[in-house]
């Protein structure tokens, strides 16, 4: 079931869901079963997802590969099912990439490379110079080709690509300013443009409260050796924050102003095309 939340005053919703709900789901491409989504990997800078990693069993070898959402056609939530936009053979022939090691940005451009996708990291949008991650979305901007290349040499160079595992940060602690409490239960997108809208705490080590959402602009560093989310929040503050009931689709989220609003802290059903 999706968590509905204003959208920053509009009159619009967004529709988000649960990241957890996507471990297990099955893949299946134009002709046959693929496997099952492992992982789903996220860009801690930006916050999107950005990958969904693919125990490939249905293909020759059961190699472990990287889908984009880019190649996305239905989600079925009910049925814990994807339909991705591409051939067995398209995903069996892609890049061998070691999904047990950080992906490197030189692994990102072989695999964009080889699906003909725009890099989402080439442009000042979410997905490069374009706002959703589909392979045939227009772009907002026509890049400067000189400036492209200069902007993509200077990402080379820092080759990080600031992808996280969503299956390591599920179950950090949650570090706020001034003590340790909880730990992060889920992660909440928008399936529209696949961005990381919210962090469900649960801070029930602490006290006996329900979830609480929490804006990824709320997040100051994760500490990968510590095993911790710190956040610019105060312990008060977390315990303040919209309520999360997954029962109830959180009608206290609904009736309450966006993150970031009037000092609030924090910053498949059906949908077009999708079930």
């Amino acid at each position: 079931m999706p968590l509905v939340l204003p959208d920053k005053g509009n009159l619009e919703s967004i529709m988000m869901y649960n990241v957890k709900a996507l471990h297990g789901m099955k893949v299946v491409a134009t002709d046959g079963d693929i496997g099952t989504v492992e992982d789903v990997y996220f860009d801690d800078e930006r916050w999107a997802i950005r990958y969904f990693a693919v125990d490939a069993g249905g293909l020759a070898g059961e190699r472990k590969v990287l889908l984009s959402p880019a190649s996305l056609r239905h989600l079925y939530w009910q049925e814990r099912a994807m339909n991705v936009e591409l051939t067995r053979k398209q995903v069996e022939d892609s890049p061998d990439i070691d999904t047990a090691r950080p992906v490197s940005r030189q692994h990102e451009v072989e695999f964009y490379d080889y699906y003909g996708y725009p890099y989402y990291w080439a442009g000042p949008y979410l997905w490069g110079y374009a706002s959703l991650p589909a392979a045939e979305a227009q772009p907002l901007e026509q890049p400067d080709p000189e400036v492209r290349r200069e902007r993509l040499e200077q990402e080379h160079q820092k080759d990080d690509p600031h992808l996280r595992s969503s299956r390591e940060v599920i179950g950090y602690g949650i570090q706020a300013t001034d003590r340790k409490l909880g730990h992060v239960e889920d992660l909440l997108f928008d399936d529209e443009d696949w961005s990381i809208r919210m962090l469900v705490v649960d801070p029930r080590n602490w006290w006996p409260g329900p979830s609480v959402l929490v804006s990824p602009q709320r997040i100051d560093h994760i500490d990968w050796l510590d095993r911790s989310v710190a956040v610019n929040l105060t312990r008060d503050e977390i315990e303040h924050c919209p309520k999360y009931d997954e029962a109830d689709l959180s009608a206290d989220v609904r009736t309450r102003p966006p993150p970031g609003a009037d000092g609030v802290p924090g910053g498949a059903d059906s949908r077009s095309g999708r079930r």
